[in-house]
């Protein structure tokens, strides 16, 4: 049995090594982001994992991965920014609150049955100051990140709390992709 990562990115395979779990190969796969009208967060993000997996053409002996991760703050999903200015309304809208990072895991297994968990992590950013905002908008690291921030970089400093999983905030969560990995029969080095 050979494992298909359906993602391209970096933090998602090196969270998979981390686990003993080698991809035999990486795809990415092409599918529609848009949340849709009344669509909740939970339901976004597993919809999205579930499309990326089934996205991928997939052989008889390969099994495929796919995760995507949100932030929500209440009801509002904050996807990645489309600009310096939406990263500052995203960065406004997480200062000093509460929010959840949801990411979903999808594995297609090899009787073609797709599986999936979900974690939802809850983080606290402290208050953040005109400068603070400024600084991480300048360093170019929320762009192209769900919510706008990269945990795992400089937006750590800006983490008051954190009660869920780690890894799932930088991408995948790797206690619920383990589980899901054992359950397929991936022996994992």
């Amino acid at each position: 049995m050979r494992l298909v990562l359906a993602s391209t990115s970096p933090r998602r395979l090196d969270l998979l090594k981390r686990i003993g779990a080698e991809p035999a190969r990486v795809a990415a796969p092409d599918v529609d982001e848009d949340v849709r009208t009344g669509e909740s967060p939970r339901a976004y993000v597993l919809r999205v994992a579930v499309d990326k997996a089934q996205a991928v053409e997939r052989a008889a002996d390969e099994i495929v991965l796919a995760g995507d991760t949100t932030i929500a703050v209440g009801k509002r999903i904050l996807a990645k920014p489309e600009d310096e200015a939406d990263l500052r309304r995203m960065l406004g809208l997480l200062s000093g609150r509460r929010h959840h990072c949801l990411s979903a895991i999808c594995l297609i297994g090899l009787d073609g049955k797709a599986r999936t968990r979900i974690s939802d992590t809850i983080v606290t950013f402290k208050r953040l100051t005109d400068a603070e905002i400024d600084w991480y908008v300048a360093s170019g690291e929320g762009m192209g990140k769900a919510g706008g921030y990269a945990i795992q970089g400089k937006a750590e400093a800006f983490v008051r709390y954190i009660a869920g999983s780690h890894s799932g905030v930088v991408g995948l969560p790797v206690f619920e992709t383990r589980a899901l990995l054992v359950s397929a029969g991936v022996v994992l080095g």
